[in-house]
């Protein structure tokens, strides 16, 4: 079974909608739509914003459906220049910029007593999304790189220039990182999706609701195209 997580309704809406024999179960206040998505066996939910709110899922995900893939989907702040709105952002990994055990002796981002600075994403899963990308979304180009996630939405030049040099992040948001550990611990591949929405600059908070809606759409074609093809 395939678990798909978006940390806002607006991001898992469309999804939603194309499944087929649907049952709806309710844990920990959120609302877990399993059924059949392009065939495929997949449980859909809405986790809520923040770290927290997407590691409780991912753990009920693992233990209750017993998923054996975990997709992120949703919108984020790009942190490169060449990546813009309206692209998507694949993870090859990701790590929690608001972790800071530095005083302990860990790098930035480290979770303290883990043996990894960050938490791969699945190679075979990378691979399928960036082809299903390519068909589906021509008009915008994908790139695979860091994810880079913390309980802030990044809007400063400064904070945005400093997670770029210290993590050599891909993009920011406030999710992935929490999925792709709670992934780790548990074994099972995951990956995350990501369609640019803003800068993660001064312009961020102009951007994102201009183009949020926009972002979403990318990032559920891309999804839906996976679901056809995958193999878990």
């Amino acid at each position: 079974m395939l678990g798909i997580i978006g940390a806002m309704e607006e991001e898992v809406a469309k999804i939603k909608e194309a499944m087929e024999q649907v049952t709806i179960e309710n844990t920990a206040g959120m609302e877990f739509n399993c059924g059949k998505l392009k065939g495929i066996d997949a449980v859909v939910v809405r986790s809520g914003i923040g770290k927290v709110n997407a590691a409780l899922c991912s753990q009920i995900l693992a233990d209750r459906y017993h998923v054996n893939g975990i997709i992120n989907t949703g919108i984020a702040g790009s942190l490169k220049n060449e990546i813009n709105i309206g692209d998507i952002v694949l993870s090859s990994d990701a790590l929690q910029h608001d972790m800071d055990a530095t005083g302990f002796g860990y790098a930035p981002g480290q979770v303290p007593r883990l043996d990894v600075l960050s938490f791969p994403a699945d190679e075979s899963l990378i691979r399928l999304a960036k082809e299903c990308c390519e068909t589906v979304n021509p008009d915008i180009h994908v790139f695979t790189g860091r994810v880079v996630s913390g309980d802030q939405f990044i809007s400063d030049r400064d904070k945005k220039d400093w997670l770029t040099r210290t993590f050599d992040g891909f993009c920011t948001e406030m999710e992935g990182a929490a999925i792709a550990q709670a992934a780790y611990l548990n074994n099972i591949p995951y990956l995350v999706i990501r369609a640019i929405s803003d800068k993660a600059d001064d312009s961020a908070s102009v951007d994102y609701p201009v183009f949020e809606a926009k972002a979403i759409e990318h990032s559920v074609k891309l999804l839906l195209a996976m679901a056809e093809r995958i193999d878990l």
